[in-house]
């Protein structure tokens, strides 16, 4: 008998992993995913590099690249999405694009600042970093991700919808503003 319930509860499970091409579109929910995180950061990111807003600002300074930024994006939708992997794919995509230069923000930022406070009192003068030489941002990037879902019986449709702003940080002036659009169709 006793050899029966462990025929049952292991004969039964299946459980199989493989492993898969990162650049592969998986949809199992309909929920957002790496795919919609990878498609809407690249796409944001032709955007707004595209924008005038590069030629202007290096026209009026001296034709240095403008430093920007990324600042926070907010999940509005009902779903758990991690905005920090969505933030790390832009800020990725603009370093390579060589068109901007990016600094650190948030919690890294302070980081930085905190290892640069230890190497005064620990670092030699000739190897200890100064203070007051960070590069200062001249454009915050920020936005969200909203979505509308609707269902009726077995069958959904979630639209989901990721816009961007990036303000000029000295003036407040909105510069670019672009967005991304996606709908999946689900049946349950």
């Amino acid at each position: 008998m006793a050899l029966c319930f462990l025929m049952a509860g292991t004969g039964c499970v299946s459980h199989k992993v493989e492993r898969v091409d990162v650049e592969e579109a998986i949809d199992l929910s309909g929920r957002w995913n790496d795919t919609d995180s990878r498609t809407v950061a690249s796409d944001m990111v032709e955007q707004v590099l595209s924008g005038n807003w590069i030629t202007e600002h290096m026209r009026t300074h001296g034709g240095q690249k403008p430093v920007v930024i990324v600042g926070l994006v907010y999940n509005k939708t009902s779903e758990h999405i991690d905005a920090s992997t969505f933030i790390k794919d832009v800020e990725k995509a603009f370093i390579q694009s060589n068109k901007v230069r990016l600094v650190q923000a948030g919690e890294k930022r302070e980081e930085l600042r905190k290892e640069r406070a230890a190497q005064q009192e620990f670092a030699s003068m000739e190897t200890a970093k100064k203070w007051g030489r960070e590069l200062g941002a001249d454009y915050m990037l920020n936005g969200d991700i909203a979505s509308i879902v609707d269902t009726y019986k077995r069958e959904q449709v979630t639209y989901y919808q990721t816009s961007l702003e990036l303000t000029n940080l000295e003036t407040n002036e909105v510069v670019w503003i672009g967005d991304k659009k996606i709908k999946k169709y689900i049946v349950k």
